[in-house]
């Protein structure tokens, strides 16, 4: 052979062994899929069979080049059993593996983890894994977010988890865990939970920053929870202390019910003397309601009156006779075609129950002796001239839309204005998202949440359509009351320009655009933003004045944000979202508008008319019915 082609044959050699051999990771990779879909039961896995490459496959991403798998998505898919031993076997590039909400069981394999070499997201939560986590997970030192949550892992928490420096997200609530919690430091962990496990002993230092939610459900002591040393040891009780226990509790059970019934009786009794007395003053002489205030003030229900409550401090000069006819501007002055004949002394005499406080006063309900519940509103620290007050209740009243709340009556007098309307029983969006935790708590799936953000939305577009200088100017989840079919209906629009200088809505600090300084000034773009940040609060189910990213001093809009660029969008969303599959796009493409509405400049926002087209479109999305098994299930879908 000449030297020539020696020479040739040499660097043909050292160009095929440099040559890039991707068929092998792409082959060994769909075999591994393959395997999975053969082992795991529940619903068929629509897979091409006949397809060479797996890159084409749903919930499967491959590599730009399609030499291997890189993200396996595959939740809510209704897989069932056991993961077999090797399953993801040579997947050395798979850097997402996400199984979660199935209903996988059984231990993990001790090898599960051993090629997986490259993983940095994994999702396994709500199946119901079982055992100890195995140890080969703790060599994947490039993992950045691990979510073993609502599953019955059992077994102590392992310290080596320190071995994952890179780690940002540690959820492991919701298991079976037992024992301490080791000392776990992670320079760069955002979010760990432990809550609701069987843990005891002290929390580490390192961990005392977090939440108290974080640790609750356990036997643990320490920052944040209690102090150890309110932690005493539990003696055993001798038969005889038994027996004196319960012997006490019975004797104490029967004076407690003689108390009761003594009690009952004397109040009984003084009732009955309350109001034959109330009988005998309206017999004798017309009482102003101020003196009735005063001397009980009590409503047919036996609750505080209207007028005990919110006008019991004002002078008797500035509730005159004229006021109580309901005559004239003395009384209550009404807009539309109510039905309601009411006057203001039926009003101030219904009984009444406190709504709750506000940014420009307190909300009462009034039930009048017709049995006509009314919300009213008792302005505070309003200092506007009474022609100037008048002539802005004429504005608000003549407002009407199907999504907001109408005014429907007004009363100014002296230091006292009232504001009356529709009493709407479903309360508020906030108390719905954040007021009751519980067992009992019904969550909202997207489609109510979505028609509460449309509504919203169109309310807030009629006001903005009704002049350039018209805001609303308090945007928040409070002021979103829900009809019993849960349509939105949007209130406190126009008030904002009523409170004086010393009325300083601080109340919507988390709702507030960063251009506003004046807060009685308040432009529609940043309403708009305000509006964004409800979005934030219905996709995230986090209050922007109380979510534990305040405690570090970032506000909601910055924080998802912040996740988003991390590429793990799916863990913004309420988990309560989670749970209804086929969704995400339309979640993701609500999540992009939000963050639109709550850019830093006002000119990049979206104008209230564009964000009320762009929510009618995903509504419309979101109600055509899925096709079947063959609509494709995604998992932590990222923002274009």
């Amino acid at each position: 052979m000449t030297p020539f082609s020696i020479r040739h044959l040499l660097l043909l050699t050292a160009a095929v062994l440099l040559l890039p051999s991707a068929a092998p990771d792409i082959v060994s990779d769909r075999a591994a899929l393959v395997a999975l879909r053969s082992a795991v039961g529940g619903r068929v896995l629509l897979w091409n069979l006949s397809s060479p490459t797996p890159c084409a496959w749903p919930g499967v991403n491959c590599s730009p080049d399609n030499s291997s798998v890189v993200e396996l998505h595959l939740p809510g898919m209704g897989l069932s059993g056991q993961l077999p031993p090797k399953t993801f076997s040579n997947m050395t590039n798979l850097q997402t593996l996400s199984l979660r909400y199935n209903a996988l069981s059984g231990p993990l394999p001790p090898d599960l983890f051993t090629s997986l070499t490259s993983l940095r997201n994994l999702y396994l939560q709500h199946n119901f894994f079982t055992g100890e986590i195995p140890e080969t997970l703790f060599s994947l030192t490039s993992l950045v977010r691990v979510n073993l949550a609502e599953n019955n892992f059992s077994g102590p928490i392992s310290p080596s988890f320190n071995n994952l420096t890179r780690l940002g997200t540690l959820y492991l609530q919701s298991n079976q865990f037992s024992g301490p919690i080791p000392d776990l430091n992670f320079p760069n962990l955002v979010q760990f939970d432990v809550s609701n496990n069987n843990l005891t002993g002290p929390i580490p230092s390192g961990l005392s920053a977090k939440p108290k939610s974080s640790f609750l459900g356990n036997s643990l002591c320490g920052n944040p929870v209690n102090a150890c040393s309110n932690i005493k040891p539990k003696k055993k009780l001798s038969g005889g202390a038994i027996a004196g226990i319960i012997i006490g509790s019975v004797i104490a059970f029967f004076l407690i019910l003689l108390l009761v019934f003594c009690l009952c009786r004397v109040l009984a009794r003084k009732n009955v003397r309350s109001k034959d007395q109330a009988v005998a003053n309206v017999k004798e002489v017309e009482v102003p309601a101020e003196k009735t205030a005063e001397s009980g003030g009590e409503g047919k229900d036996g609750g505080s009156s209207l007028f005990a409550a919110a006008i019991g401090g004002a002078k008797e000069k500035d509730i005159g006779e004229g006021d109580l006819n309901g005559g004239g501007k003395k009384g209550l002055v009404f807009f539309g075609k109510t039905g309601w004949n009411i006057e203001l002394e039926d009003l101030l005499r219904a009984s009444a129950e406190v709504l709750g406080k506000g940014t420009f006063g307190t909300a009462y309900k009034a039930v009048l002796e017709t049995g006509l519940a009314v919300a009213v509103k008792r302005l505070r620290d309003v200092t506007m001239a009474e022609k100037e007050f008048r002539k802005k209740m004429e504005e608000i009243g003549s407002l009407d839309h199907q999504n907001l709340v109408p005014l429907r009556a007004y009363y100014y007098n002296g230091d006292e204005k009232l504001l009356v309307y529709e009493y709407l029983p479903m309360g508020s969006l906030s108390a719905l998202l954040h007021g009751n935790k519980g067992a009992s708590r019904t969550p909202l799936n997207w489609e109510t949440r979505a028609a509460i953000a449309l509504g919203a939305a169109r309310g807030i577009s009629y006001l903005h359509s009704q002049g350039s200088a018209i805001s609303h100017g308090n945007i928040k989840s409070s002021n979103i009351l829900l009809t019993r079919s849960y349509e939105a209906r949007v209130s406190d629009f126009g008030l904002a320009q009523l409170a004086g200088p010393n009325a300083t809505p601080n109340r919507v600090a988390g709702y507030r655009a960063p251009e506003v300084t004046d807060p009685h000034r308040v432009s529609q773009k940043a309403d708009v933003y305000s509006f964004g940040v409800l979005l934030l609060e219905l996709l995230t189910g986090k209050a922007p004045t109380h979510t534990l990213v305040n405690e570090e001093g970032v506000d909601l809009p910055r924080w998802v944000q912040s996740v988003v660029r991390e590429e793990w969008t799916a863990e913004v969303f309420d988990l309560e979202l989670l749970r209804y599959q086929n969704v995400e796009e339309d979640m993701v493409q609500l999540l992009q508008l939000a963050v639109d509405c709550t850019a830093q400049y006002p000119d990049k926002r979206p104008s209230m008319d564009e964000v009320v087209i762009k929510i009618e479109e995903l509504c419309r999305s979101s109600s055509q019915e899925p096709s079947g098994d063959a609509v494709e299930v995604l998992d932590e879908p990222q923002l274009i």
